[in-house]
C-alpha cells in the first residue's frame, strides 16, 4: 500500500490526491532565498485536488492558488502562522469554516463532494513547543472532524508530534537540548506522543505510519533528527478507498522547505451531474 511517490502519474483519473506539506514561513527566509516559485512548481507537478498547507505567514495565498489552479480557504492564526485548504475546481465544497479554537497556529475544516458521499478535510498545524498544548489541540480536531467510522474524514497537517509506535529515544537524544525539550514530557525522559495518541484513540488511521521521515530535508532544520511529524489520518472507511501514499523525495523537494509533502491517493471521483 505505502509507495515512494515521485512527480505526478496517474494510471487512471479517477483520483483524489491529498498532500500536505509545510511550506516553512510562507515560503520565504528572512535571510536566504525565495522559495515560492519552487514551491509553486512541486504543486504544479504533483496535481493535488485537496492540498493542505502550514506556515503561511506572509503568503499572498489567493495568488499562490490561482497561479496552481486550486480554490483556496484559508485560517488565520492566533498565535503563529496560518494554514490553508486548497481545493481543485473539479471537488464540489459543500461547507469551509475555520475552527473557532485558539491553536497555537490554526486549523481550517472543508467538506467536498465524492462519489462515496462527502468527505470531511481538517488541515491543522499543532503547538510547536508544548506537549501538553498539542495534546489539548488534538482534541479541539477531534471534535471539529467529527470521525465517524463508516464516514469519510481526514486530518492532515504538521501535528509536531512523533508516534506512539515505537521508541524515539536515539532521534530525540541527538537534537539540542533546546529542541529536545519540545518532544519529551516532563519528566525529561518520556517521549511525547500523547497528541498523535488522541488521535488514533479517535478512530483514525495513521496513513503513513511506514512512510517515513518527513524532515529534514536539504534546505535545513536544525530543530529535527531524522523524524515524521507530518501525517494523514483517516477514518477506517476512507482509509479502504487508500491506493497509494509516500513522502515525496524529489530535488524540488529538497530544496524547497524543510518538511517534505506527504501525499495520499484515494479510489474516489466526484460525483456525477445532477
Amino acid at each position: 500500500m505505502t509507495s515512494l511517490l515521485g512527480p505526478a502519474s496517474r494510471a487512471e483519473p479517477a483520483v483524489l490526491r491529498v498532500m500536505t506539506w509545510n511550506i516553512r514561513t510562507g515560503g520565504r527566509d528572512r535571510d536566504g532565498p525565495d522559495r515560492r516559485e519552487l514551491v509553486a512548481r512541486v504543486i504544479t507537478e504533483q496535481r493535488p485536488d485537496v492540498l493542505a498547507l502550514q506556515e503561511l505567514g506572509g503568503l499572498d495565498v489567493a495568488g499562490l492558488a490561482s497561479g496552481v489552479g486550486l480554490r483556496p480557504f484559508v485560517a488565520r492564526s492566533w498565535l503563529g502562522q496560518p494554514v490553508a485548504l486548497l481545493v481543485a475546481p473539479r471537488w464540489p465544497v459543500l461547507a469551509a469554516a475555520p475552527v473557532r479554537r485558539p491553536f497555537h497556529h490554526a486549523a481550517q475544516r472543508v467538506v467536498v463532494s465524492t462519489d462515496a458521499g462527502p468527505l470531511t478535510v481538517l488541515g491543522t498545524h499543532l503547538d510547536p513547543y508544548s506537549g501538553t498544548r498539542r495534546l489539548v489541540e488534538a482534541g479541539w480536531a477531534v471534535a471539529a472532524l467529527r470521525p465517524r467510522h463508516d464516514g469519510l474524514a481526514l486530518l492532515a497537517g504538521d501535528l509536531n508530534t512523533l508516534d506512539p509506535y515505537a521508541g524515539h529515544a536515539d532521534q530525540v537524544g541527538r537534537l539540542p537540548p533546546a529542541y529536545r525539550r519540545r518532544h519529551l514530557r516532563r519528566d525529561g525522559r518520556t517521549v511525547e506522543t500523547r497528541a498523535v495518541a488522541r488521535l488514533l484513540a479517535a478512530g483514525l488511521v495513521d496513513l503513513g505510519a511506514d512512510a517515513g521521515p518527513t524532515v529534514p530535508t536539504a534546505h535545513g532544520g536544525a530543530e529535527f533528527a531524522d523524524m515524521r511529524l507530518d501525517y494523514l489520518l483517516a477514518t477506517p472507511t476512507l482509509a479502504t478507498h487508500l491506493t497509494h501514499v509516500g513522502v515525496l523525495r524529489t530535488p524540488h523537494t529538497d530544496h524547497a522547505s524543510d518538511h517534505y509533502p506527504l501525499l495520499a491517493d484515494f479510489a474516489l471521483t466526484p460525483p456525477l451531474p445532477g
